[in-house]
């Protein structure tokens, strides 16, 4: 039946469906419109896929293609045109396939009529003639619908031949008809099975969903012991949904665990194991214990991954990306699986280890592997065989990802690191205060090592690094050199052990970690949107708030918890002296004339209107630094809430131009999201605050070269800073004129050699910052238009000294003062 509706449905898209849709487009009813485009888009993407054969919607293309084809060119509306250019692309594949199979009308009756005739025992009369020629007009249909079952061919014919027929003579033409009609069935070409290649392990048909989103639909799946077989298609097509559902059991017609073991590895770990050792993490696999595994075994099978004796009692949140991965590589060979489902097992590692990882696949000659893997050199260099996911059907080709793509020309776009249709845009950051050029330091360390509390030797040592608004670093190394534990100093993540870091007072910084899901892993039933807002619902980005170099210390709170000497004077001049306790800073802050920042604080048991302004050398001899510096990111984010507002209109668009679909974004939870569409949405909220400095950890994980190049794009186009840490030497080139090169050297700390183009260093530091303009109005949720006050002007001394006298003189007078007079009184001390 689902062949038929899908007919029905595709049938139903024609001329007068979009004739509909672009006169609701051109008047502006965007409300309707949208639910014809997505009525059209679920019509012509999703139940056209369901059209297993394309000989079903041949009579139907000529009538369609034309009509989506000018659709695309015509609709002004970018979403609508979109769907347009999706449905004439699926549409035209199955015109392709129709050509392809050749000889695409539906079934001739007569030639049914023939066949029928020929099987029977004698020559019809006339009322046999008209049956048969009905019944002939049936089969026909089955022809067309593809049906092979001799029962249906049975049970189809029986009632018509029984007016002129006995049992026996019904079952021998039936059976006759049913051999020769199923030869007129017109196939979509397949690869032919490589039966040589070794012992079938799983040969069945299924579909697979996730939620409401189909993924597969009724596509066959054979493997064989010892093959390797790279898993493609686009972002969001099912591929890690499709492995999990292996190791899961939850593929109709798989073996079962007890006859076929399937491993899925991947390197994440869980939060909640997040403490255990290596050793303890594989243990505490239920199937390592089910399969009576002891300790020793864990062990000896991680030093033969090459794990230190030590590393084998460290806690696994230390490992770098590479180490996890073999860590997860280890608990598989242990589990002795037949198959292996690995999800990008090329992430996180450098050269050494990708060949190490490549040398044991091809090693594995009775043990099956499914990869998924944007890395070409590891598909050319691994795999057997191509699995593609295309159009709901898994499609398998023999060979490896060079033999493929000579045969599918357009997979090449999974691969190459182009231009594309898809575009990336990041926020523009806005000005600083006191930087005037783009190669003025923003953040800087100097002389930094760190060493992780659990460890006795200095992880990294030495490093001094800066970074600017021209700055486009790429930090590259090793596993295990320290390229994580060096950025998670510079962004303050973690307190270096040794050395000092700075960044300027009102920076705005994005950062996305290396295991970019730990982000939102506490938010999985939040929807994309819902995150974001949720994060910058108080002005501020509640994650930058949590670091680590923005908690007090102890010896921090101590200090702030002792009475300082305070003095002023009162009405008469007379000065007076107390000791006080801070009880918290206000949030306020001005440039005192040394041009230091002051903070107003709050004393414990006195009224606010007894509140100080103290400067920022003071509050840090006090334990206030951390106060100083979470004042300075609350008044640095605040300074963007007027560019762009915190709906889910301006959020659903935010997304949209870091690659997330508003549907993904808005109506999908975050669970529901595989793992391309989870990185966009940490670089998208990363990017909520316009930052100034922008810091990604390994962006290359999870996303396809489409997405990788319209990354790429982006960043060229963007005005701040970037740093990035990357194994991608492609993408790394494309991008990056300056390097950290971080080498692990015989005892085992990471050194910064940092490289690039001179002159390009050089010219940056004569490049001036353009301002960006600042914004003359907002618009809530609801529309609403309000105009925002300009910035006031910076004075001049002589303007300030005579704004100070005439205020003096208005309060002097008790004059009244409007609410910028006031507050510019009272930071001045007039008040």
């Amino acid at each position: 039946m689902h062949k038929l509706a899908a007919v029905v449905f595709v049938q139903t898209v024609d001329g007068p469906t979009l004739s509909v849709l672009v006169p609701l487009l051109v008047r502006g009813l965007r409300e309707k419109a949208s639910a014809v485009k997505r009525q059209t888009s679920v019509i012509i993407n999703n139940m056209s896929k369901l059209v297993e054969n394309p000989v079903e919607s041949a009579p139907f293309l000529p009538l369609l293609l034309p009509a989506l084809q000018k659709a695309s060119d015509m609709i002004s509306d970018p979403e609508a045109r979109n769907i347009c250019e999706k449905a004439t692309a699926q549409l035209t594949r199955l015109n392709k396939l129709c050509i392809e199979i050749g000889d695409v009308s539906n079934t001739d009756p007569a030639i049914v009529f023939g066949i029928i005739q020929e099987t029977l025992p004698s020559p019809p009369d006339a009322v046999a003639t008209v049956v048969l020629q009905y019944l002939s007009s049936v089969v026909a249909m089955m022809i067309d619908m593809r049906v092979k079952d001799p029962a249906e061919y049975a049970s189809t014919m029986g009632p018509y031949l029984s007016s002129f027929l006995t049992a026996d003579q019904i079952a021998t033409c039936a059976s006759g008809s049913h051999e020769k009609c199923v030869k007129l069935i017109k196939e979509v070409p397949e690869e032919p099975d490589d039966e040589d290649a070794g012992e079938l392990l799983a040969d069945c048909e299924f579909t697979l969903a996730y939620g409401t989103k189909i993924l597969l639909h009724n596509t066959k799946m054979k493997l064989r012991r010892g093959s390797k077989y790279g898993l493609l298609g686009g972002n969001d097509s099912g591929k890690t949904t499709l492995m999990r559902s292996i190791a899961q059991e939850q593929i109709e017609g798989f073996p079962p665990a007890t006859e076929l073991r399937s491993v899925f590895v991947e390197a994440d770990i869980l939060g909640e194991l997040s403490h255990l050792t290596c050793t303890e993490y594989v243990l505490a696999d239920e199937r390592i214990q089910g399969d009576g595994i002891s300790s020793k075994d864990v062990r000896d099978m991680l030093l033969n991954v090459h794990f230190s004796t030590k590393m084998l009692d460290d806690g696994v949140s230390t490992l770098s990306g590479g180490w996890r991965m073999k860590l997860a590589l280890a608990r598989a060979m242990l589990l002795k699986a037949d198959i292996l489902l690995l999800d990008e097992p090329t992430n996180h590692l450098d050269v050494m280890n990708v060949k190490w990882v490549k040398d044991y696949l091809i090693g594995l000659t009775n043990v099956t592997a499914i990869c998924v893997s944007h890395d070409s050199g590891f598909l050319d260099d691994v795999c057997t065989h191509i699995l593609q996911i295309d159009s709901l059907k898994l499609n398998m080709h023999k060979g490896n990802l060079t033999e493929f793509v000579k045969k599918v020309p357009e997979a090449r776009s999974y691969f190459e690191l182009k231009e594309s249709k898809l575009k990336f845009t990041f926020p523009q950051p806005g000005p600083l205060e006191g930087v005037k050029s783009k190669g003025k330091a923003l953040m800087k360390m100097e002389n930094v090592s760190y060493r992780y509390p659990i460890n006795d030797h200095f992880t990294i040592t030495g490093m001094t690094v800066q970074v600017s608004l021209s700055s486009r670093v790429g930090c590259v190394g090793p596993n295990g050199a320290g390229k994580s534990t060096m950025i998670k100093c510079l962004t303050g993540e973690v307190e270096p052990s040794e050395g000092t870091r700075w960044a300027h007072p009102n920076l705005r910084m994005a950062y996305v970690a290396q295991h970019a899901f730990h982000h939102i892993e506490e938010h999985l039933a939040k929807t994309p949107n819902e995150y974001i807002r949720w994060r910058y619902a108080a002005g501020d980005d509640k994650e930058a708030m949590n670091k680590v170099t923005m908690i007090s210390t102890p010896e921090e709170e101590a200090a702030m918890a002792t009475p300082i000497d305070w003095q002023w004077k009162d009405e008469n001049e007379k000065i007076c002296k107390d000791k006080r306790l801070c009880e918290k800073l206000t949030g306020m802050r001005r440039t005192a004339k040394s041009k230091e920042f002051e903070y107003e604080i709050k004393w414990r048991h006195k009224d606010q209107d007894q509140n100080s302004f103290l400067s920022r050398t003071k509050l840090i001899k006090m334990g206030f630094e951390k106060h100083c510096m979470s004042t300075d990111q609350k008044i640095a984010m605040k300074s963007g809430m007027y560019i762009r507002p915190l709906t889910t209109n301006n959020v659903e668009k935010h997304l949209e131009d870091v690659g997330l679909d508003r549907e993904f974004g808005t109506h999908y939870r975050m669970n529901a999201l595989s793992g391309g569409q989870k990185v966009k949405v940490v670089i998208g909220a990363a990017m909520w605050n316009q930052p100034h400095v922008v810091i990604l950890d390994e962006p290359t994980n999870y996303l396809d070269r489409e997405s990788l190049g319209a990354l790429a794009n982006a960043i060229k186009e963007y005005a701040g800073g970037v740093v990035i840490i990357t194994h991608n030497d492609e993408f790394c080139r494309a991008i990056c004129p300056e390097r950290w090169v971080i080498e692990k050297m015989g005892d085992g700390i990471g050194r910064l050699d940092t490289q690039g183009d001179p002159e390009w260093m050089k010219h940056a530091l004569d490049q001036k910052v353009v301002q960006t303009a600042e914004p003359t109005e907002m618009i809530d949720a609801s529309g609403n238009v309000t105009k925002v006050k300009a910035a006031p002007k910076k004075l001049s001394k002589k303007e300030e000294k005579q704004k100070k006298k005439r205020l003096a003189a208005k309060i002097k007078n008790n004059e009244p003062l409007d609410s910028d007079e006031e507050e510019y009184a009272m930071n001045v001390g007039l008040l």
